[in-house]
């Protein structure tokens, strides 16, 4: 054990103080040109939401019938801060394993002035187990693009709150239409921020998982009518009223949400939706994904992308890369050093043994901007960078005398040259 953190603390002094700081903010040299950080300054605040007659999944299961109650999330809330905010701040959270306290140091300035305008909402989700600061390097960036960005602990789904894995499958989606339900409701200051009615839902893993269903991808039959494994199995019929096609499942679906972003979404892997359901999602769609990824699986997630028919879709793909593809800020100084708990360093919670994290963060970020601009904010230009050859190593380079791309130039828009190696972006429009 000695010499195992006697070779972490040498990795962390190589890797250099920004790095030591725990950023979640960083831009690297080569990043696409979205990747950059807006012009508005960014603020950030704490908030709780409580419903109070939700359905509490592990009573249930101990009591053999429906039992409610009420479900509290904690929040953070990014959104364009007054101008003049002076930037930067910590951020205190948990270590994947669920006990060691880490800082992280980003750009938004704690309950900072709200910037005057009206801003489109989104709502980010984690995955099992995660919390609120696993994508907060994706929700500073957006924040200061002019968007508003919720993301909360989902009960029973989090590093030091993992409870039945049943839970996150009844309540996930249903967490993500409260959290837009709540922001819709606020009455203050930043209350008067948000436009709720232009909304959009980013989900990583399970997170994935309840933006699909929460777009209109309701369950199959299959996974309601499931036997086993035992995990997969909701008391009570709980999943009923999620399945394709339910009364239940038609009121979640919500006209405010114009668009979708799942990265590395859980679930057709073991048929939780089957090509019916899935035929009808009818928000603009992005799925990310690693080549690899075997949690998942990625043959799962290209059939997300193939059956999703209802919907103009479109599949980034990092080769090689597994679950972890750009979703997770960079990993913890502190999650370098194995952890006798899980008996693994979490280091393996955050990163990906090919890929590096900013470089992916970098990728999700100019993308999402991209696909959120076009689909929230009407900014048809912003399309231009979703019109790619699908496989970036097929796309040509030709720039004039001044470096500038010209009409010969079939590269990726918004990438400098050599700079989108290793990814391919693939386009299916409705109906196909």
């Amino acid at each position: 054990m000695a010499h195992l953190k006697l070779a972490a603390a040498a990795a962390l002094l190589a890797a250099g103080p920004a790095l030591a700081q725990n950023r979640i903010d960083l831009i690297r040299p080569d990043a696409p040109e979205l990747a950059q950080f807006g012009t508005s300054p960014i603020g950030v605040r704490a908030v709780e939401f409580t419903d109070p007659d939700r359905i509490d999944v592990t009573a249930t299961a101990e009591e053999g019938a429906e039992i409610r109650g009420p479900r509290t999330l904690s929040a953070e809330i990014w959104y364009p801060a007054a101008e003049g905010t002076e930037q930067g701040g910590t951020y205190t959270t948990l270590l994947r394993d669920g006990e060691t306290e880490v800082k992280l140091q980003g750009r938004a300035s704690r309950n900072a002035a709200v910037a005057s305008g009206e801003f489109p909402l989104v709502i980010i989700s984690h995955g099992y187990p995660g919390n609120r600061m696993l994508l907060s390097h994706l929700a500073e960036n957006l924040a200061s693009k002019g968007y508003v960005v919720v993301s909360a602990d989902h009960p029973e789904s989090t590093y030091d709150d993992m409870g039945l894995f049943t839970s996150t499958l009844v309540n996930r989606a249903v967490d993500q239409r409260f959290l837009l339900d709540s922001m819709a409701g606020l009455q203050d200051d930043l209350g008067a921020a948000i436009n709720a009615d232009n909304a959009a839902v980013i989900g990583y893993s399970m997170g994935g998982y309840g933006a699909l269903i929460f777009g209109g991808a309701g369950l199959s039959q299959a996974a309601i009518d499931r036997a086993e494994p035992d995990r997969f199995v909701a008391p009570d019929g709980l999943l009923d009223r999620l399945a394709s096609g339910s009364e239940e499942h038609d009121a979640l679906v919500d006209p405010r949400v114009k668009a979708v972003i799942a990265i590395a979404p859980w679930g057709r892997q073991h048929e939780f939706w089957d090509a019916g359901g899935l035929a009808k999602l009818s928000k603009p769609l992005m799925l990310v994904s690693g080549s690899d990824d075997d949690v998942s699986v990625y043959d799962a997630i290209r059939d997300i992308f193939a059956q999703t028919t209802g919907t103009t879709r479109h599949l980034l793909t990092f080769e090689y890369a597994n679950h972890n593809a750009a979703a997770p800020m960079p990993a913890p100084v502190e999650s370098w050093q194995m952890s006798e708990k899980l008996g693994w360093a979490p280091f393996e919670h955050y990163a990906d043994p090919v890929w590096d994290t900013v470089r992916m963060n970098n990728v999700l970020q100019h993308f999402s901007t991209a696909f959120l601009d076009l689909h929230l904010k009407g900014d048809n230009a912003a399309g231009e960078y979703l019109d790619l050859v699908p496989d970036a190593a097929d796309g040509v380079w030709s720039a004039d005398a001044d470096g500038n791309p010209d009409e010969a130039n079939t590269y990726w828009k918004g990438f400098a040259n050599r700079t989108a190696k290793g990814l391919s972006f693939e386009t299916r429009v409705s109906g196909k």
